[in-house]
């Protein structure tokens, strides 16, 4: 079985929608937010503390696995599934960097071997900003690649991800999009945004990307993780989201609220004991005071790190969840203008 996906119900006011993924490890309920466990885990956080936040699906880095352990280790382990302790779902994030030498092949034998249960074409992210003719190579050795890595052989049951790219150029976007619109890929990644950009063209470059992508594939948003910028992608008919920035803050000792982001370094660790988000269900908020987490991470201690990591992650994950509620009973809409009015 490959990846299967189909719409629920959307908002006749904007083009977002709720969905079901499937895959061999279980059904993903879209929207999503996916941690990245780059080294097959997710910094600082077990399994089972995942599972507890509401967690369906990982992303893991196929290059890193490629250099340590080895691909083989995982395969020899089981999997990655086996081998990270992991039984739901989990996207294999595309090869960059310095592996451009590698071949569409070569990133999909890897994919292979690692056994998620999708895999990311090999893809040219071009930087911010970027000259004409740079981005234009990029776009479309990218589309050549995705057709190459179609024909690779990959693993029983996994699906495959072409990368819509181009930069901010909107007729860039469009056509690198109608070119893996043509092609029988499970799922579409948008590539190539939240890359320095600013935010006034990231959101045009993402329609561009979206409208001519297939209505019943996923389309995954990649790199994407702030509160505001989840909602807006929504908005735009995105499905899955992935971002660093949720245990990057929280290993810094920054939490994600309603009204913005907190640093508990900062203000007097006495000052307040009420809940970090009284509307919050994870367990830094109803287990402990504000004035504990203060505590903990003024003086250091790697539980502070651990709860606002946990916190982070579960804030991002009641958003999609709130979100795709709000689509499903037709209130999404007023959810999205309230959360607008918030951040204001």
């Amino acid at each position: 079985m490959t990846a299967r996906f189909s719409v629920v119900a959307s908002c006749p006011e904007t083009s977002a929608r709720a969905g079901v993924l499937t895959t061999p490890h279980g059904e993903i309920a879209t929207p999503a937010f996916m941690p990245v466990g780059t080294q097959a885990t997710v910094k600082g956080l077990t399994p089972r503390d995942l599972v507890a936040i509401g967690t369906t699906c990982l992303l893991a880095n196929a290059y890193h696995l490629l250099l340590r352990p080895g691909e083989h280790v995982v395969a020899q382990a089981g999997g990655l599934h086996s081998f990270m302790g992991w039984d739901r779902s989990t996207f294999k994030s595309h090869l960059d960097g310095e592996t451009r030498t590698l071949t569409p092949e070569r990133a999909m034998e890897v994919q292979a071997a690692l056994g998620s249960d999708i895999a990311m074409v090999l893809d040219v992210c071009p930087p911010y900003p970027c000259g004409p003719a740079e981005l234009s190579d990029a776009t479309h050795l990218t589309t050549r690649w995705a057709s190459r890595a179609l024909s690779a052989p990959h693993a029983a049951g996994q699906g495959v991800f072409g990368i819509v790219q181009g930069g901010v150029d909107l007729a860039l976007r469009d056509a690198s999009a109608r070119s893996l619109a043509e092609l029988p890929f499970d799922g579409f990644g948008i590539g190539g945004l939240s890359v320095g950009e600013p935010r006034a063209q990231t959101w045009p470059a993402l329609d561009a990307s979206v409208k001519p992508l297939p209505e019943g594939r996923p389309r995954y948003l990649m790199g994407v993780g702030a509160p505001s910028d989840l909602l807006e992608a929504i908005v735009r008919g995105v499905d899955l989201f992935d971002c660093v920035l949720p245990t990057r803050l929280g290993r810094h000792g920054a939490v994600l609220t309603p009204h913005g982001r907190l640093d508990l370094h900062r203000g007097s660790a006495a000052a307040d004991g009420s809940p970090l988000d009284p509307g919050c269900d994870c367990p830094a908020c109803t287990q402990f005071p504000v004035t504990y987490l203060r505590h903990l991470v003024r003086s250091g201690e790697d539980l502070g790190l651990r709860l606002a990591s946990l916190h982070n992650l579960r804030f991002l994950t009641r958003l999609v969840e709130r979100a795709r509620g709000a689509i499903v009973n037709g209130t999404f809409r007023s959810f999205v203008e309230e959360h607008r009015a918030l951040s204001r």
